[in-house]
């Protein structure tokens, strides 16, 4: 449900959370994204940092330079003009992905035997959709999805695997996500990107941010070993654009 008055929380002495709702929905995902980007253009001074999640923003900021009322006061003048907001397109990611296979998708299987549907199935329906990107955590990079269709929802593996390569793109319950690196984990791996959604060492160093969608596509092969080398190469063009309509 979306708040009809936004709240506004303390986090220890210098984190305020602005709070709109208290479920994951697009609409309050957009309430969150629209006072991010207000805050990013506004003036307010002592803003160190800024934490865009599924239902709120959390504000880091320096109590020296701003105090706690003058903060709300500036906060609630721009939740104000939300609604007269015209956001921006969010881009889309496209993510080749390579399904399937012991060594890219090792539970393909299950996720197959768990919904009653073959790897093709799986495949289309698991790319026929654009997912919201929620917010991002866990590791640098890694994204929270929405969107995914119910018929490949697969439970979490029992016992989490101690490592999972990095582009590694799994399931777990109504989720869908892509390990941005090497990392313990315990959702059911149907494919894998040759792409890096984390680089530290790139301009650029994580390809998309909340508010964005990512979209997924079936690579063969021979496709994904072309991709990853250009990768590693450093030539390979990400496809990132604006979703239109937005």
């Amino acid at each position: 449900m979306q708040y009809e008055t936004v709240r506004h929380l303390t986090f220890g002495d210098r984190g305020l959370i602005v709070e709109f709702g208290d479920e994951i929905s697009p609409e309050i995902s957009a309430k969150v994204r629209g006072l991010y980007l207000a805050v990013v253009d506004s003036d307010i001074p002592g803003i160190i940092d800024l934490n865009p999640t599924y239902r709120s923003l959390m504000v880091e900021y320096d109590p020296s330079v701003v105090l706690y009322g003058e903060l709300i006061e500036r906060l609630a003048a721009l939740e104000c003009k939300l609604g007269e907001m015209a956001l921006p397109a969010p881009n889309i990611l496209t993510v080749p992905t390579l399904y399937g296979g012991e060594e890219y998708g090792p539970d393909m299987q299950t996720v197959m035997e768990t919904n009653g549907l073959t790897q093709e199935q799986v495949i289309e329906i698991h790319t026929g959709t654009d997912y919201l990107v929620y917010m991002l955590g866990f590791t640098p990079g890694f994204s929270y999805l929405g969107g995914m269709d119910l018929r490949i929802e697969t439970p979490r593996l029992k016992t989490p695997r101690v490592l999972i390569p990095g582009g590694s793109v799994g399931i777990a319950g109504k989720q869908t996500g892509i390990y941005s690196i090497d990392s313990p984990g315990g959702w059911q791996l149907i494919g894998r990107t040759p792409i890096k959604i984390y680089d530290p060492y790139r301009e650029k160093p994580i390809l998309h941010k909340a508010g964005d969608y990512i979209r997924f596509v079936a690579i063969s092969q021979a496709e994904y070993d072309r991709i990853k080398a250009q990768v590693e190469d450093g030539i390979y063009q990400y496809q990132i654009f604006p979703m239109k309509g937005e």
